[in-house]
């Protein structure tokens, strides 16, 4: 009998190709080091997430998959949670936890597709 089934070692092998194992390096000059630390402590990140950030959008923008920002995300969640919850507010309905919790939870399954859409429309006009 084996120890792990054939859909254990096939969730351990996907688990497994999330790992962070490769380092990747670059020599910078000392301003350009500066100017990553800054934009990072700006972004509340640490330079090495930072870094890591970067090459992954850029990775995705030449792949052709579209892309929107963390922020573009964000804004984009918050306009679709005021225009969730004030609508039935202003309508006279009440809103209880638990509407407000599937609202609250909807959005975050909906923003990014939502900014994705809205940065694409803005790239057309």
């Amino acid at each position: 009998m084996p120890l792990l089934s054939e859909d254990q070692l096939a969730a351990e092998a996907e688990k497994r190709e999330t790992y962070r194992l490769v380092g990747v390096t670059t020599k910078l000059s000392p301003r350009e080091v500066a100017d990553t630390e800054r934009l990072a402590k700006r972004r509340g990140q640490q330079r090495g997430e930072l870094i890591r950030r970067l090459i992954l959008d850029e990775l995705s923008r030449d792949n052709g998959e579209p892309t929107a920002s963390a922020e573009l995300s964000e804004i984009v969640g918050i306009r679709l949670m005021l225009m969730n919850v004030l609508k039935p507010i202003a309508a006279g309905q009440k809103l209880t936890p638990e509407v407000f919790d599937s609202i609250m939870t909807e959005v975050k399954k909906r923003k990014k597709a939502v900014a994705i859409e809205a940065r694409q429309e803005a790239e057309r006009a």
